[in-house]
């Protein structure tokens, strides 16, 4: 979703802002701009439609430079991609204004402000903010309390950054439901939607709590709560090195965080395991007590946090021997579920910010669940300040829009939590052991399976001129299946759909001709044979199918039955392992398909947005 950075200094700042735009393309964009005071105290501005290189271009035709700043990429929601709707936005040339979010009342804004003579130059909601900002300033109001009393009467979620000529040295940026973060300098202080765009310039951050609204200048950081009232937010020190959000020797980021992956879940699992056993301190202070009651427990995720659920329910069930819920989060906050005592609710989210889940998660809290636990890569983020224990999966930064380490840490963490829980419902120290050391085998057998990339390119060479797929699973391996469609889909753009493989006969083996591929994923498990059978309806009817089995299953390749055969995977942790083989089929699809694999069209990193 939008990125914004903002910049205070004794130097000029453009080169900063830029920089923090281009570490924030991943978020998703179609548009970017700047504006800043130049050294006669003027707002200068520049905007153009398209990636952050054509906003280069056009500001090395007509610089735009000064000492105090802000830019945005734009991903848009009111109002079509183009120049005029492009942020930042300006009012009477005197504020400037950079938004991520949606004001919902804006439609009302907009006439009463019409009506006082405000001409509005885009289709934006943005707009109503500067303009709002604009009038308070007109009747004396200085630019913080301007901004104030701006957001006391905008509905709806918002990260905005404010600039004016009228004080020429501060730049006040506010957060309500958007991400947003304040980054400490030596005489020199920023904001930005996340801290990888600023990890170039400093390594200190705050974390702006909802509500919050900052003031900034060169040498002080001031931040006021909801109630007007000045606190003290913690300083935290990022360990993460700008290195750490570059492609190195990797074509695309995608291509290095599926690389990453077993490092990534090493990591995950450092630290939590000990003697064969994992240690509940893992999970924060109040979780190991608030197991002890815990009787059922409910999912609520979007996208590829989604599919990681829909794991986790075969594994809560048959491990833990819990009932389990999974459910998508827009779906779940528009409910009126029945919540069972002892039900314990989880999140998961890459970001930490995703809307839906967070409204979600905070609809739980006044639901009465016994305890909410969240399953996150970013720490500080608005769903790990919210929940009452969390589980960081220490991924890494992930660039590329399409997750992939991000999804396998989550499985990791949530078999650790599948563990704890278990224990408490006749889980054996030595069951657990087992699948302690499946866990710590997992990283080797992630990297057998990167080793198929070679293979795997070939394949991806015959879906060039393919526009639909099918993906079949059967357990565990059908929302393995869901998240290798997903992958395809997204970045390849061909229509691709996943079926638990019994379904076959209900509908989708109707599709199946020589253009259908059908992947399948085949682990060596009891339900083998009926895969097999599923596998053979396809066969029978011409479907060109491409299958990914044990190194030990009973399968054999013949004429339109490509096999490739992953490595030896104990069945616990083969959902994980199965999933690599799928990421870089869906990543060299892309390539022969030519798309843009990081930032495929129309989709964003981060949705911090309905």
């Amino acid at each position: 979703m939008c990125g914004i950075v903002g910049a205070v200094a004794h130097r000029i700042v453009t080169p900063v802002l830029l920089e923090g735009l281009r570490r924030l393309e991943y978020r998703g964009y179609d548009s970017a701009g700047v504006a800043v005071l130049d050294e006669y105290e003027q707002i200068r501005c520049g905007r153009s439609l398209g990636k952050i290189k054509e906003l280069e271009s056009l500001l090395e035709k007509v610089p735009v430079d000064g000492k105090i700043g802000i830019a945005h990429t734009r991903w848009a929601t009111h109002g079509v991609p183009s120049e005029r709707n492009a942020h930042p936005h300006l009012s009477n040339e005197i504020v400037a204004v950079v938004h991520n979010g949606i004001i919902e009342n804006h439609d009302e804004l907009r006439k009463k402000l019409q009506q006082k003579g405000y001409r509005f130059n885009s289709e934006t909601d943005t707009e109503v903010i500067v303009h709002q900002v604009h009038e308070f300033l007109a009747q004396g109001d200085g630019l913080l309390d301007a901004v104030r009393k701006t957001t006391t009467i905008l509905d709806g979620a918002y990260a905005i950054g404010v600039i004016s000529s009228k004080e020429p040295h501060l730049l006040v940026a506010a957060r309500h439901g958007s991400p947003l973060v304040a980054g400490l300098g030596e005489s020199e202080n920023f904001i930005a939607s996340d801290i990888f765009a600023l990890v170039g310039e400093t390594q200190r951050f705050i974390f702006l709590e909802d509500g919050d609204l900052v003031a900034l200048t060169t040498e002080t950081v001031e931040i006021y709560d909801r109630e007007g009232k000045l606190v003290d937010r913690p300083v935290n020190e990022s360990k993460l090195s700008a290195d750490a959000v570059e492609r190195g020797e990797y074509r695309h980021y995608m291509q290095k965080e599926i690389h990453e992956q077993p490092v990534a879940i090493e990591k995950t699992l450092d630290g939590r395991i000990y003697n064969g056993r994992v240690l509940e301190a893992a999970f924060g202070p109040l979780a190991e007590q608030s197991f002890d009651s815990i009787k059922a427990v409910q999912i609520v995720a979007c996208g590829t946090s989604y599919h990681a659920g829909m794991v986790a329910r075969y594994w809560m069930e048959e491990i833990a021997g819990l009932p389990c819920g999974v459910e998508v989060a827009s779906e779940y906050r528009y409910r009126k579920p029945v919540v069972q005592p002892g039900t314990l609710f989880v999140t998961i989210s890459q970001s930490g910010e995703t809307a839906d889940t967070l409204a979600a998660l905070k609809e739980a809290k006044r639901m009465g669940f016994a305890h909410t636990l969240a399953i996150c890569n970013v720490p500080e983020s608005s769903i790990v300040r919210e929940s009452e224990s969390t589980l960081m999966t220490r991924a890494g930064p992930e660039i590329g829009v399409a997750s992939t380490k991000a999804f396998t840490t989550q499985l990791v963490a949530l078999l650790l939590l599948v563990i704890v829980l278990g224990r408490r419902n006749g889980l054996s120290s030595e069951e657990e052991a087992n699948i302690i050391r499946q866990l710590e085998d997992l990283p080797a057998q992630i990297r057998h399976a990167l080793d198929l990339e070679a293979e795997i390119e070939q394949w991806a060479e015959r879906f060039g001129d393919k526009h639909h797929a099918l993906y079949l699973g059967r357990g565990a391996q059908y929302p393995v299946g869901m998240e290798g469609a997903l992958k395809l889909k997204e970045i390849s753009y061909i229509h691709a759909e996943a079926y638990p493989a019994g379904e076959l006969k209900h509908g989708p083996l109707a599709l199946i001709d020589s253009d259908m591929p059908v992947i399948a994923v085949a682990p060596n498990n009891e339900l083998l044979e009926k895969l097999k059978s599923n596998l053979q309806e396809v066969h029978a009817r011409g479907g060109q199918l491409y299958v990914f089995a044990d190194v030990h299953a009973p399968m054999e390749s013949v004429p339109n039955v490509n096999l490739l055969r992953v490595a030896e995977t104990d069945e616990i942790v083969a959902p994980i392992v199965y999933t690599i083989p799928l990421q870089l089929l869906a990543y060299h699809v892309a390539l022969i398909k030519g798309t843009d694999v990081d930032q495929p069209r129309n989709l964003a990193k981060s949705v911090t947005v309905e």
